[in-house]
């Protein structure tokens, strides 16, 4: 080991998914041990098992080897602590915050705090301690904890925040916006204690707010590009963002979407459009709210279009696709749960886009490969002139893409 050249010990240990595994690197090697502190990340993963292994059961182990660690660097950028599961360790301490912070407050740039999830979340506010110490932070990632951002510095620094599972106490988001003015991504996912909350960030280019369970939402966002909405209920959503080119939409179910998308002016610039619904059990387009006349009367150009597998079959009116010459691309993922009905319903919308160029369909992992190749030469031989893309999707897996028949 101590004949391996310096770049590659210090490339082995910056792989190391836990700073854990780097401490235990340190007292097995020398050559590991000298060339430490010339990492400039820490991301240190607690669960049972690591405080076991470490002979303790209480945070003193855990805290012990985290200011170790840190303390010996030269220079650190990032810092992650992520509990895995209940254990008597909470990384929004104050007091072990004030402990470390301040070595890193020159340095840091990205900086992940998480905690348990609802109900052991933690009851102290660390955003203070962060915006007082980490003066050129860039991404702040902070999961399971009760936030303020009353009397707090502003941090016109921060490019990217994401807050996840916490209770924020700033119901209209007034002073958020104040605090972090040239937000370029937002990330609020589960987010409780809003009441008609308002974004109003003029540099934010990317925005995903999840299942926040409000009656309404505003974003003035002059250059958003990118926004993904996932709520459960219905929601009044108000956008200015006249740059707004990519729009995710993530439903309980399409029944909701009419209402959403009523909300929604007519928005141009939109050319990728996704839609998807939670919704597991086959419905009927019959009761769907939502039809692609409504998308296309919101977002006119749009020229790539995706349904996720939720959405396929709720939803009607793929007779609007009649002569739409401006949609390129269509990615639909699909059960073929009756092959012949689901054959039918992709003619009808194939049939009708005349400036069609490529389709991609995922078809759903557990449907047998024979079911599937003779859906997919069917395809193929009906509409020679398209390119085809095939895959295969399940819920707990990534989408793979087919090269060859074969494959499947």
């Amino acid at each position: 080991m101590d004949k391996l050249p310096e770049s590659l010990l210090l490339e082995i240990l910056s792989r190391l998914d836990n700073s854990a595994d780097v401490a235990r690197c340190r007292v097995a090697s020398k050559a590991f041990n000298n060339i430490f502190p010339d990492l400039r990340s820490i991301k240190l993963l607690c669960s049972r098992k690591w405080c076991k292994n470490s002979s303790s059961m209480t945070s003193i182990c855990f805290k012990k080897v985290f200011v170790d660690l840190i303390s010996k660097l030269r220079v650190v950028e990032s810092v992650c602590i992520r509990l895995q599961e209940a254990v008597d360790v909470d990384p929004a301490d104050k007091d072990f915050a004030k402990e470390w912070l301040p070595m890193v407050s020159q340095t840091l740039k990205s900086l992940s705090l998480s905690g348990l999830p609802f109900p052991r979340l933690s009851q102290l506010n660390i955003l203070p301690l962060i915006s007082k110490y980490c003066h050129n932070l860039a991404e702040l990632n902070l999961r399971s904890a009760w936030l303020s951002v009353y009397n707090l510095n502003p941090m016109p620094m921060l490019t990217s925040l994401t807050l996840s599972y916490t209770i924020l106490q700033d119901q209209h988001l007034n002073q958020f916006n104040k605090c972090f003015p040239n937000l370029h991504v937002l990330k609020l996912e589960g987010v409780t204690g809003l009441k008609e909350p308002k974004i109003h960030l003029l540099n934010l280019q990317t925005c995903h707010w999840y299942d926040n369970n409000q009656l309404s939402l505003t974003l003035i966002t002059p250059n958003l590009i990118t926004l993904r909405i996932e709520c459960l209920c219905y929601t009044a959503i108000h956008v200015e963002a006249p740059m707004l080119s990519h729009f995710h939409l993530i439903l309980n179910t399409l029944k909701h979407a009419g209402f959403l998308l009523s909300e929604f002016p007519t928005t141009k610039t939109v050319e990728t459009f996704i839609l998807d619904s939670r919704s597991k059990a086959p419905g009927d387009a019959r009761y769907s709210k939502l039809t692609l006349g409504k998308v296309f009367r919101v977002f006119p150009n749009v020229s790539s279009l995706r349904i996720n597998s939720g959405a396929w079959s709720e939803l009607d009116g793929w007779e609007i696709l009649d002569g739409r010459i401006g949609l390129k691309t269509i990615c639909a993922y699909l059960k073929l749960f009756d092959p012949s009905l689901t054959f039918s319903y992709v003619a009808r919308g194939l049939d009708r886009c005349v400036g069609l160029s490529e389709v991609s369909l995922l078809i759903h992992r557990g449907v047998d490969g024979t079911q599937y190749k003779s859906f997919m030469f069917k395809c193929m031989a009906r509409w020679p002139g398209l390119k085809w893309r095939w895959g295969i999707w399940g819920e707990d897996m990534e989408d793979f893409w087919i090269t060859n028949a074969i494959d499947i």
